[in-house]
């Protein structure tokens, strides 16, 4: 087995109480009248000082209180990212409670399955959508007793003593604010911060999804590695869009938030994230791959329908910063590239930046999946400085990060500080660190088999080179043909990804003769194709059965195919012909592809690739 590990090091959150609403309470003492929240309503950004922010969250913890919520139990929240979320959030964790994160595309059963495994007592739901999920399956939960809705247009069981508004909840609290003598922060000085503070339920990929408990302790080591390596302080800027039930949006926009003080801005919703990212222009921003994908791909829409001189301008300068990032990371980087580089800054890519929302960006991130190097290389050829990470919620996103000086395209970086990385005789990835988890909720077999001796088996496979981690693909997802290779399908998928004509892609081939895969088109980039290319198609199913369309995803596969050994390289492939859903069972909750569920719904596709 080979190790690598980093040094202690002492962070700013040195001075900070462990729990979030110790670290939200300080600053609401020593700050009151800072910004610490902003929500964009009907195209206007609402502002929460850091007073606002600890009253509103002692509120709801009274509140929560009046209706019977008391240590250890849970409440649930359902709804996008809003400043309530976090209220629900800190206040919950105020008196000892667990908050469970419940994602909003969940369907009815999954929402039975989460608040029923997760024994919450109290539901937060944004709206009668995801009331009316609640309610239809209410009466097999027999833990949960109230339901609290934030925004109550059109529900209609208002008069149900069960239900009330999050308004009423904020003015029970509000009432017994004035009798509580300060009891709230004696209680929020008194956390115990290794009990649980918040369950976040895995993907479920392979099964249902299993219940990590996460402490005040592991939110706040994963606070002080963040900290250090990305030098926070409160006066970055952040955008709040991916899901808060996710670990890595709920240490960025609540626990980082928290312990360094910084501005956290709620998208509007998903279909207004790239105006709000060029309104808010955020110094720290994480994407996952499928954001930065999609971000090249409106570069390579916005380029085709430019004008000629701005079209190969573009071109032109996109190819140039390639090559001087790769002269970049081989330390072939003179003045004169400098100068060079300056030019085409000028004349692209500080407009290009600007355009995407990253015009003062400062750090830049990708992390929750593997991503293209070559997306990566683009992104920082027009200079948006992303760097990859790897974590999981079992280790509170608290594991590797690329050092800004030792950027190597295809790692995802080195031991964050205070964590250690191992490969083991198989090659699966181990992590150690006191941001470990407590374990699965009512799992003690899963988390026996998860963590051995300290170490966190991630189930992924890597390898470690000069203290660099490099990952293979999950340990599930290896193929292995039937000639006996082994292959990692991610890697072959992610080299399709890069075309800005491909959404998804997913590689079969386990105990076959030969690869294929199933080819998801992005539809907005293919769409736009097919317009200047003046292919008539009505519906997204008619765009993929249209020739001229296989015929390109035929040139991506070629492509792709030319960089892997032939054993690697896809022998056929079929084009999907709806978009994957989360609500129709294919994506999990964050975007990932249930691999079983793809090839049972389209067994057909696969088996006709192999006749």
């Amino acid at each position: 087995m080979t190790a690598t590990s980093s040094p202690t090091s002492t962070t700013l959150t040195a001075s900070l109480p462990m729990s979030v609403p110790g670290k939200v309470f300080h600053h609401a003492t020593e700050r009151a009248q800072d910004v610490a929240l902003r929500h964009k309503q009907f195209g206007i950004w609402q502002e929460y000082t850091w007073q606002e922010y600890a009253d509103h969250s002692r509120w709801v913890a009274l509140g929560l209180r009046s209706l019977g919520v008391g240590a250890d139990d849970k409440v649930a929240v359902h709804s996008e990212n809003r400043p309530e979320w976090v209220w629900a959030d800190v206040g919950a964790q105020c008196l000892e409670a667990v908050t469970v994160g419940v994602y909003q595309t969940c369907p009815a059963a999954e929402v039975e399955y989460l608040l029923g495994h997760s024994e919450a007592k109290v539901l937060i739901a944004e709206d009668e959508e995801q009331l009316d999920k609640a309610v239809e399956v209410w009466e097999q939960l027999p833990h949960l007793e109230h339901i609290v809705v934030i925004d109550p247009r059109g529900v209609r069981i208002l008069d149900d003593p069960r239900v009330l508004t999050f308004a009423e909840l904020l003015d029970r609290g509000r009432t017994a604010d004035d009798d509580d003598g300060g009891g709230i922060a004696r209680d929020v000085a008194a956390i115990d911060p290794d009990r649980t503070a918040i369950i976040v339920y895995t993907s479920g990929t392979t099964g249902p999804p299993k219940g990590a408990m996460i402490s005040h302790r592991n939110m706040h080591v994963a606070s002080e590695a963040w900290e250090l390596v990305m030098e926070l302080d409160r006066h970055e800027e952040v955008l709040s869009y991916l899901p808060l039930c996710h670990i890595a949006e709920r240490t960025i926009s609540v626990s980082n938030a928290a312990s360094a003080g910084y501005v956290v801005n709620f998208c509007e919703d998903l279909d207004s994230l790239n105006q709000d990212l060029a309104e808010v222009q955020p110094s720290f921003f994480l994407g996952v791959p499928r954001i930065w994908e999609k971000m090249l791909a409106t570069v390579r829409i916005k380029g085709a329908d430019a004008t000629w001189l701005k079209r190969h301008l573009l071109d032109f300068w996109l190819d140039q910063g390639a090559r001087l990032e790769r002269r970049r990371q081989a330390g072939a980087y003179g003045p004169h590239h400098r100068l060079w580089y300056g030019l085409g800054w000028l004349l692209v890519y500080r407009p290009l930046r600007r355009l995407l929302g990253m015009g003062r960006v400062r750090v830049a991130f990708s992390g929750a999946a593997p991503i293209a190097p070559q997306v990566l290389e683009t992104l920082r050829a027009i200079g948006i400085p992303v760097r990859e990470g790897y974590a999981m919620t079992e280790n509170t996103a608290v594991a590797t990060f690329t050092p800004e000086d030792d950027i190597r395209l295809g790692s995802v970086g080195v031991a964050l500080p205070n964590s250690e990385i191992r490969i083991a005789d198989d090659g699966e990835i181990l992590t150690r660190s006191e941001a470990t988890f407590l374990g699965y909720f009512r799992n003690p077999e899963a988390t026996a088999a998860t963590v051995v001796d300290g170490w966190l088996h991630t189930g992924d496979v890597g390898y470690l080179d000069d203290g660099h981690l490099y990952i293979t693909d999950r340990k599930k997802d290896i193929i292995i043909t039937a000639a006996g290779k082994n292959i990692s399908p991610s890697e072959i998928e992610n080299r399709l990804k890069v075309s800005p004509y491909v959404r998804e892609a997913i590689v079969i081939g386990d105990r076959r003769k030969y690869l294929t895969a199933l080819v998801g088109i992005e539809g907005d980039t293919v769409g736009d194709w097919a317009t200047r290319k003046r292919v008539p198609y009505t519906t997204y199913e008619d765009l993929t059965s249209k020739p001229e369309v296989r015929d390109l995803i035929g040139d991506v596969v070629t492509e792709a195919n030319v960089e892997f050994a032939q054993v690697e390289t896809i022998k056929y492939f079929e084009l999907l012909p709806i978009e994957l859903d989360h609500e129709d069972g294919q994506l999990t909750a964050t975007q990932k592809v249930k691999r079983s569920a793809i090839t049972d719904q389209f067994e057909d596709l696969i088996e006709g690739m192999y006749r």
